[in-house]
């Protein structure tokens, strides 16, 4: 881990916010206008960069017209935050050419979620400035939502416990895998994107973190896969905890009748005698969490709790 955590400035009314879609192209014609609409609702300035509208193929414009406004978006000290429009795919081709030290020189708030979990994690790893699991910039933001992630972003304050009760519809149940209580660095993000990172200078010191993980459009049997993968590569041997968000859009597959995804849960995290629990409203759904990405945290899996023991800005 970081001996020094390093906080990007809190933002504040005015704060200028780089617009980046440094994975997947945008959907919707309109998803522009909405992200800036987002930030003008936090009080906050959107910049639109250059290349954000653009497509190639399934990434949003070619590897370096991402590149460029990203890097660009990163170094500029005019900018107080880089907000994610989307994630999709595309992250890992281009991370390996950011310059990790122009960032580390200009710490700033970054967010997003999903593809955008390769970032986060290569910022935290490379520079140890903290980052944000949250909301994309085009979503079509619930209270619940905005209100954790203007909390964060806006005060120096440590959070505290996390409200898991006004998620709306996307509230389900917190089921204690492994009971417990346990502190850590909260270090995660989306779970196929976090194997990918396997074996590069971007996968992140997990020994005595807790782990947060999320998931979308993955079969049963391939999260059983990663999870292995993660084991054998000695991932899971030293973790404080684990906080599972929720797996959502699980296409269906022969053999799910007999595991479930309870059972992989159990399989891989119920023997390793750290407290586990899953079914936390962060991940691919409307009211989310926003979750920082290195600060201190507690987990308590036996009431499903989950609260954040340090400032995320300064």
């Amino acid at each position: 881990m970081h001996p020094k955590l390093i906080l990007p400035a809190r933002l504040t009314p005015g704060s200028r916010v780089a617009l980046v879609a440094p994975s997947g192209p945008l959907p919707e014609s309109s998803d522009v206008a909405r992200a800036s609409e987002n930030c003008r609702l936090l009080g906050l300035e959107p910049v639109v960069m250059p290349n954000c509208r653009k497509s190639w193929g399934y990434f949003a414009g070619t590897d370096q017209e991402r590149l460029g406004d990203l890097s660009a978006a990163l170094s500029d000290p005019a900018f107080a935050a880089v907000w994610c429009l989307r994630g999709g795919s595309g992250m890992s081709r281009i991370v390996s050419r950011l310059d990790f030290a122009g960032f580390a020189r200009h710490p700033k708030v970054v967010v997003g979620y999903s593809d955008i979990t390769v970032l986060l994690l290569a910022l935290w790893t490379k520079t140890g400035v903290v980052s944000f699991h949250g909301p994309m910039a085009r979503a079509r933001l619930t209270d619940f939502s905005r209100d954790l992630l203007a909390r964060l972003l806006g005060n120096a304050v440590a959070a505290g416990d996390l409200d898991r009760d006004a998620a709306g519809a996307d509230a389900e149940p917190v089921v204690t895998i492994r009971p417990g209580t346990a502190r850590g660095r909260l270090i995660g993000g989306n779970l196929s994107l976090l194997q990918t990172l396997i074996g590069t200078a971007y996968f992140p010191d997990l020994d005595g973190a807790i782990l947060f993980l999320e998931d979308v459009h993955e079969a049963i049997y391939r999260i059983d896969r990663i999870l292995a993968h993660l084991r054998l590569a000695g991932a899971l041997d030293h973790l404080a905890g684990v906080a599972i968000g929720r797996v959502t859009e699980i296409p269906p597959s022969a053999g799910d009748e007999v595991f479930g995804l309870a059972g992989v849960w159990q399989e891989y995290f119920g023997a390793l005698g750290i407290p586990v629990a899953s079914g936390f409203p962060f991940g691919h759904i409307d009211s989310q969490w926003t979750l920082p990405v290195g600060v201190m945290a507690e987990l308590d899996a036996t009431n499903g709790r989950l609260t954040l023991l340090e400032t995320a800005v300064a």
